[in-house]
């Protein structure tokens, strides 16, 4: 790599001073790097609404990380703009050599970064970006015939094979830090933005490197166990890293090779969680479409979902009348997260019991994720609504009270988010429409009153889904 005078680091979703490539790369061949991260207001401006809670970790860890960067003699500037403008603007104000930055794979962050490069050529500087969101990216890992993988078995089966020691070692930033230029600038507060504090605070959701450390420590203690506890939302299962993972709090490769090395079913079957991440991510290279709303199956695109009224409402709301489907979204709205065997119920049951377009829940978890990733995100819905990835066919239909009783046993997770229900016996918290109407009115839940009654019957949608499935079916000829 050649040498410079001085660089420029892009920070974006990368906020760590450790184990960073772009970062790590940049001290090595610049004499002085500065830093900068800027709050881009073509995302920040599409928000929903003025408290949202990702903008809000964000923030945190932004302050944290010109913290980590200060106390290693660094510093960091920080902007609030339109970050293919500031950037260009930046490294000119600065006289910069060299612009360097990790890569993205969202279409739009692909867009902008294209922009930014072409601007700052024209201007003479060289710019260099690398991959850190993952293990595996791009065309790293294909079939024997030079494609992309559509099913996950056979890719985590050829991830792992490809796997050495040296993709997960770390990046020694540290052992360049004295190259870094101690330029920082105030981190402009939420308000200054024209945003709102949530309860991320009032919910002791950790934020920034020290929280994804301490989550992660907390996790280790318990790996064992992970594939044992992991489907059950009212237990301590996951890892809950999965913000820090999106947000580059954590360093993916110091979190896959810990699962690596560390060995045990539990520990396995993280880092399979931690392989299918990078699979979405090449799903999301080859097919950028499928961000778009395109299905990866395209004749699936055709499918006429009947979105009936009130459905799509009455599940955002979690008044569907089936317990474990409003608690986990009431779970959502309340506190940005959901448990991962829980999305994959509420999608499935927004697909096939409810009817709905999948394209609309996609968006929903989209807007209130803390943790959402185009890639994750996009894939995970085309997986429960049966047009994705899948090696599993279109007639998989979660029972969701099958699911309630399995992994919620004694609704303890229920009870939590439906409050309502706490009195209603174990025998019936997972169908309370089946208590027997004098023990209703004892306990004072009236379904229909103090909770809804069911909005659909499942084995009657669950008809009308494989209907729904089987008209489309001859397109595939097409």
């Amino acid at each position: 790599m050649p040498e410079y005078a001085h660089a420029l680091v892009w920070f974006r979703r990368d906020l760590r001073d450790f184990d960073h490539a772009a970062l790590c790369h940049a001290l090595q061949c610049a004499r002085q790097v500065a830093c900068v991260f800027v709050f881009d207001r073509d995302i920040l401006d599409a928000l929903p609404g003025p408290a949202d809670r990702r903008l809000e970790f964000i923030h945190a860890s932004v302050t944290e990380l010109q913290h980590a960067l200060q106390a290693r003699g660094g510093g960091l500037i920080v902007r609030h703009g339109v970050a293919r403008d500031e950037i260009v603007r930046l490294a000119a104000e600065l006289g910069v050599d060299a612009v360097f930055f990790n890569h993205d794979d969202d279409p739009a962050a692909l867009a902008r970064d294209a922009a930014v490069e072409t601007a700052l050529h024209a201007q003479g500087m060289a710019v260099h970006h690398d991959k850190d969101a993952v293990i595996f990216e791009r065309g790293e890992v294909l079939t024997a015939s030079g494609t992309p993988y559509s099913v996950f078995t056979p890719y985590k089966n050829a991830w792992l094979k490809k796997l050495t020691p040296s993709h997960l070692q770390a990046y020694p930033v540290e052992a360049y830090a004295g190259q870094l230029s101690a330029l920082s600038t105030p981190v402009p507060t939420l308000q200054e933005m024209g945003f709102a504090p949530t309860n991320l605070r009032e919910l002791g959701f950790p934020t920034g490197m020290s929280g994804g450390a301490q989550l992660f420590g907390d996790f280790l203690q318990r790996i064992d166990r992970y594939q044992a506890t992991r489907d059950f939302p009212a237990l301590k299962g996951p890892s809950y890293l999965s913000a820090h993972l999106r947000f580059g709090t954590v360093s993916i490769r110091q979190l896959a090779a810990a699962a690596w090395r560390q060995g045990g079913h539990g520990a396995q079957t993280w880092l399979s969680e931690l392989i299918w991440r990078d699979f979405y991510h090449q799903i999301l290279w080859y097919r950028p479409d499928v961000a778009q709303g395109h299905a990866f199956k395209p004749h699936y695109d055709a499918l006429p979902w009947p979105n009936p009224p009130g459905h799509f409402a009455a599940w955002c709301e979690a008044r569907t009348g089936y317990p474990l489907i409003d608690a986990a979204m009431r779970q959502l709205n309340q506190t940005g997260y959901m448990h991962n065997r829980l999305r994959m119920v509420t999608a499935s049951f927004l697909t096939k019991d409810l009817l709905v377009d999948w394209r609309l829940g996609e968006r929903y978890f989209a807007d209130r994720l803390i943790d959402y990733d185009l890639a994750a995100n996009s894939g995970g819905w085309q997986w429960a609504a049966s047009v994705g990835c899948d090696a599993q066919p279109w007639f998989r239909i979660f029972n969701p009270l099958a699911q309630s009783e399995k992994f919620d046993p004694q609704g303890v997770f229920i009870r939590r988010y439906v409050p309502e229900l706490a009195r209603v016996p174990e025998k019936f918290i997972h169908a309370p429409w089946r208590l027997p109407v004098s023990e209703q009115m004892r306990l004072g839940v009236i379904v229909g009153q103090t909770y809804p009654a069911p909005i659909v019957e499942h084995a009657f949608q669950r008809a009308q889904a494989l209907a729904l499935f089987k008209a489309i079916r001859p397109a595939r000829s097409v």
